[in-house]
């Protein structure tokens, strides 16, 4: 690692930090941030350089992503948009007019579909090569009996689901096998650096120590497991935090990632009361015993446990069994919240890993199937105010893996011309960043050298969230530092 004095920097101030007025200096020495103040002496030979009056932030974190999952979404047929199963085999039809064999495509919704996909409609247009469709949340996929076969599991009439579903997908390869190489790895990482991202959390799931080996990412990586490699986890006396054995120093064990519910796009997020559109109130994954079980053995075993929770019952269970285990770790999504569950979460110390991209993807599904409780989706204001930890994420590929994006969608709440939704729930821009740097705050002495240069000043005074969030999403990534090495330069 080299040391060095970034000369001329103006720190955004995002708590933590001293508050500093007008241009510093950083001082990074083995990796670490030495020393920020005006005008810093430092030993002989070390190297300098003007950052001509760039703000600097610590480095950005995507807290959810699925990493090859995202990697792979080269080579897969784009669904999204969407609107009808007829519309999404045009795709299809289309795709294999001129890419013959084995496909899978991503990306479509359901949600807001009159009609319904079934197998034999796959069947017609593509009867003899497998088809994978995944849906845009991940939590069904739309296959033809081909693809039934190759990946072994029985006929049916509609969709493959949840549980069924993850444990199939984990076979994908006998239906398409997508380049997971080091140097598409590298690739995939190499354009979240260039966004400033230096750090992220891998939910992948079925990924061992052994496929990070032969990685070497320039970013850091937590790697979650799942309930079918926990022995192996406990097995290896790792604990979330310890570096994953034959890898990158870069790369640690991450959480235990527990699914305890669905996606309200396929209408399983478990909720108190039904769906107003009469499709129920969605299900649990697993039993309450089932949940806490999971959770007593990680956190006895010194891992973290992170838990989908996406419908306002699921979180009331998984709260219970945090409360009852002492457990640690995140909510992820916690979409849907009553605002009672919202200061047992900060007493507990949770925090919420949510995905603000995704009240774009949901905001007209949600007024058709929760419109009675809209007004808690994607509370993210109630969390601030009640003491709960945020930190933003992708849940990528559900949606890109791009900070900005979720930064944006925090503080604006609309991807198109209608007026935010549900604007008390907002974020200001300095809450959604400082919700982005991993628990940083604003660059100080004493951290990791993980930093990011910005050619524009995110907190920058604008006429409206609008504005705001135009800006954020072009916001001009100058340089990117890993660990004290830099990683991505427009410089």
């Amino acid at each position: 690692m080299a040391d060095f004095v970034l000369r001329n920097v103006r720190v955004v101030e995002l708590g933590r930090g001293r508050g500093w007025v007008g241009p510093v200096d950083v001082f990074v020495e083995q990796g670490t941030v030495r020393e920020v103040g005006h005008g810093l002496d430092h030993p002989a030979g070390i190297e300098e350089y003007d950052a001509q009056g760039r703000w600097a932030i610590p480095g950005l974190w995507d807290a959810h992503v699925h990493l090859a999952q995202w990697t792979a979404r080269s080579d897969r047929l784009d669904l999204a948009g969407t609107v009808s199963p007829t519309d999404a085999l045009v795709r299809v039809r289309d795709w294999l007019g001129s890419h013959p064999g084995a496909l899978v495509g991503r990306g479509h919704r359901t949600g807001m579909w009159a009609e319904q996909p079934t197998v034999a409609a796959l069947d017609e247009i593509a009867p003899d090569a497998p088809v994978v469709l995944i849906a845009g949340d991940a939590h069904h996929a739309w296959l033809n009996t081909r693809a039934l076969d190759a990946l072994g599991l029985p006929a049916r009439e509609g969709v493959v689901a949840e549980n069924e579903w993850y444990e199939a997908y984990t076979r994908i390869e006998t239906v398409v096998e997508p380049d997971l190489s080091p140097d598409a790895y590298r690739r995939t990482l190499d354009q979240a650096a260039a966004l400033g991202v230096t750090g992220v959390v891998d939910l992948e799931r079925g990924q061992t120590a052994a496929d990070w080996e032969p990685r070497d990412p320039q970013i850091r990586v937590r790697v979650a497991t799942y309930a079918d490699g926990l022995d192996d986890v406990i097995a290896a006396g790792l604990r979330s935090g310890d570096p994953l054995p034959g890898s990158s120093e870069l790369v640690t064990t991450g959480p235990l990632k527990i699914i305890s519910d669905g996606s309200l796009n396929t209408r399983t997020a478990w909720c108190c009361e039904d769906y107003v559109d009469g499709s129920g109130a969605g299900a649990p994954n697993q039993t309450s015993t089932e949940l806490t079980a999971l959770l007593d053995r990680a956190h006895a075993h010194g891992l973290e446990v992170a838990t989908h929770a996406i419908g306002d019952l699921a979180l009331r269970e998984a709260l219970t069994a945090y409360d009852a285990t002492g457990a640690t770790g995140s909510i992820e999504h916690a979409q849907l919240v009553r605002r009672d569950a919202l200061p047992v979460m900060a007493r507990l110390g949770l925090r919420a890993s949510v995905q603000p991209a995704h009240l774009l993807d949901d905001r007209d599904l949600t007024e058709l199937c929760w419109p009675d409780r809209s007004e808690r989706c994607f509370a993210f204001r109630w969390m601030v105010d009640a003491g709960v930890q945020l930190a933003l994420g992708s849940d990528a590929p559900v949606s890109p893996l791009d900070p900005w994006l979720a930064i944006a969608a925090a503080v604006h709440r609309s991807a198109d011309d209608r007026p935010p939704w549900h604007p008390e729930q907002a974020l200001t821009v300095r809450e959604a960043l400082a919700a982005s740097v991993d628990g940083q705050g604003s660059v100080h002495s004493g951290m990791r050298a993980d930093l990011v240069l910005l050619d524009a000043d995110p907190l920058a005074p604008a006429d409206d969230t609008a504005e705001q969030s135009a800006r954020l999403r072009a916001m001009p990534v100058a340089l990117t530092i890993v660990d004290g090495e830099v990683v991505h330069s427009e410089w």
